[in-house]
């Protein structure tokens, strides 16, 4: 059979159309461009300011007798605070620090912008929570510096606020400054005049030779000071001019030739604009009816199998993360193969026991303070004590561990004072009802009487709850911060009715203040320095 010849060029293997290398270049131009798009060429470069500014602060704050003065009404204390208040509020993108001293030093916040733990710890403040009488601006300046290196490589400012200070912290402040960079701003609180101090106990400060103690500002001195260690120092006042010409005020913009704003330059990326051509080579490919298919691929069930498409992209730590973020514990758990992040998972689905366990397993301050406040939680106060103690053994500026171990130190302290005077009042209770059912001549007839079992009565010294977490460390278990907010039990706590009322009717009893537990906290700290001596 012969073909016309006007078939020959198309149909045979010499025609033009076998071997038109049209399709082939638009296929390799549209791989090209597919290629690129997903590389992100990008030509301009965009500034970007990061999120938070990087101005690290650490204020320290003069917590003696002296605070109490009225020369600054209502008292130079309440004064210091209310500036702080202002202070962190201006500053609430940028970490802030705050320690406390009198004759010790102690971390009253650790650095963190987190302003409602700042807020209620500087409302718990006054003289009487400081361990040792005296005034110790030096010590001071050592931990603000600890501070310093520890959170923000060695960079940031010291603003220290107080009235005065004795030729001996002068001397330890320029040993500690020496060959720093953090400069140091001084406050200066109160007046030139002074004013007498009126003590918690309502009594007037007095000296050694029983003479009413008059505490001066002395600006001079301190002007003097701050410029022979490099600082710049201002006296308090009412407005915010002082803390303005100190420069704790100024916008990020302003504090970037000091190294205090991190800036990015970025490349944008610009690879999609490559997808334009793309689509319309693309198009070219189309074929008349195919969209008429993809119907068909849809008719047809999957397959089931054990096999999950995002092993394929995410490590068992990452789909554990992803899981976690989407308040996901209990499955997250099982996926996370790092057994910190288990036990963090297994912490949140309130499995505290499973979590100790994880946590065991490292040997970190970090891992013993997790595990104590697992242990705490699941009632182990004695062991939740314990891994608070070898937390701070093995990093002893742990503030969120100090105060935990504190708050369970008491909550312990607490029910040895208190389980005596219940065992009597329950003693005087059951001799009140032996006495009045001797009276009655008719309560032996009582069937409720015949029962000899009262051991689940409300009162009894053994019905004394043994999980008493509800005082231990409360918060994240990868979390350096804390709150002495009692938890309450689950509703799968196996306490009964009667034990679940004495339970909360015990933690009533305990009272909830907080500057009895920086009292503890800074107590401790002090025992533990002078230890490791």
């Amino acid at each position: 059979m012969l073909l016309p010849t006007h078939f020959h060029a198309v149909l045979l293997n010499g025609g033009r159309g076998s071997n038109s290398k049209l399709p082939w270049l638009a296929l390799g131009l549209a791989w090209l461009l597919a290629l690129f798009a997903l590389l992100g060429p990008s030509w301009q470069r965009v500034e970007q300011i990061s999120q938070k500014p990087v101005d690290p602060l650490v204020v320290i704050l003069e917590l003696t007798p002296q605070m109490l003065a009225t020369d600054t009404p209502p008292t130079r204390l309440e004064q210091a605070r209310r500036k702080l208040l202002d202070l962190l509020q201006k500053r609430s993108d940028a970490q802030t620090a705050i320690v406390v001293y009198a004759g010790s030093a102690h971390t009253l916040v650790p650095l963190s912008d987190d302003l409602v733990t700042s807020h209620n710890l500087l409302d718990a403040i006054r003289p009487s929570i400081m361990p040792m009488n005296g005034q110790r601006a030096d010590l001071a300046v050592h931990k603000a510096l600890t501070l310093l290196k520890q959170g923000a490589l060695g960079q940031g400012r010291i603003l220290l606020l107080t009235s005065s200070l004795s030729e001996q912290e002068r001397q330890g402040i320029r040993e500690a400054l020496r060959g720093q960079s953090p400069p140091l701003l001084i406050l200066g609180i109160g007046t030139a005049e002074g004013a007498p101090v009126t003590q918690e106990n309502g009594s007037l400060l007095k000296d050694d030779q029983g003479a009413i103690l008059v505490p001066r500002l002395d600006s001079a001195s301190l002007n003097d000071f701050a410029d022979q260690v490099g600082g710049s120092y201002r006296q308090a006042r009412g407005d915010e001019e002082d803390l303005r010409s100190l420069g704790l005020l100024a916008s990020p913009q302003h504090v970037r030739s000091d190294g205090h704003l991190v800036q990015l330059d970025t490349w944008a990326a610009q690879g999609h604009w490559l997808l334009l051509p793309l689509l319309l080579i693309a198009a070219l490919a189309g074929r008349r009816g195919w969209l008429f298919c993809l119907p068909l691929l849809f008719m047809f069930p999957q397959n089931s199998q054990a096999f999950e498409f995002q092993d394929l992209w995410l490590r068992p730590d990452q789909q554990g993360q992803r899981l976690l973020e989407q308040h996901r514990p209990a499955e997250a758990a099982l996926r996370f193969d790092d057994v910190r992040w288990r036990g963090v998972a297994l912490y949140e689905a309130q499995d505290y026991a499973s979590a100790a366990q994880q946590f065991a397993q490292g040997n970190s301050a970090t891992d013993h303070y997790n595990r104590g406040n697992a242990l705490a939680r699941s009632g182990e106060l004695e062991a939740a004590l314990d891994a608070y103690e070898q937390a701070l053994d093995r990093q002893p500026e742990f503030p969120a561990a100090q105060a935990n171990r504190a708050l369970v130190q008491g909550v312990l302290d607490q029910a040895k004072v208190q389980k005596p005077a219940q065992d009597e009042q329950n003693k005087a209770d059951q001799g009140e009802e032996g006495q009045q059912a001797s009276q009655d001549p008719n309560s032996s007839a009582s069937p409720a009487d015949e029962n000899p079992s009262r051991t689940d009565q409300p009162g009894t010294s053994e019905s004394l709850p043994p999980d008493t977490s509800g005082q231990a460390a409360s918060g994240s278990a990868m979390d350096d911060e804390h709150t002495t907010r009692p938890p309450t039990p689950g509703a799968d706590s196996p306490i009964t009715g009667e034990r679940r009322q004495e339970l909360e009717q015990w933690l009533r009893q305990i009272p909830d203040d907080p500057g009895e537990l920086l009292r503890r906290k800074f107590r401790y700290e002090q025992q533990h320095q002078e230890k490791t001596r």
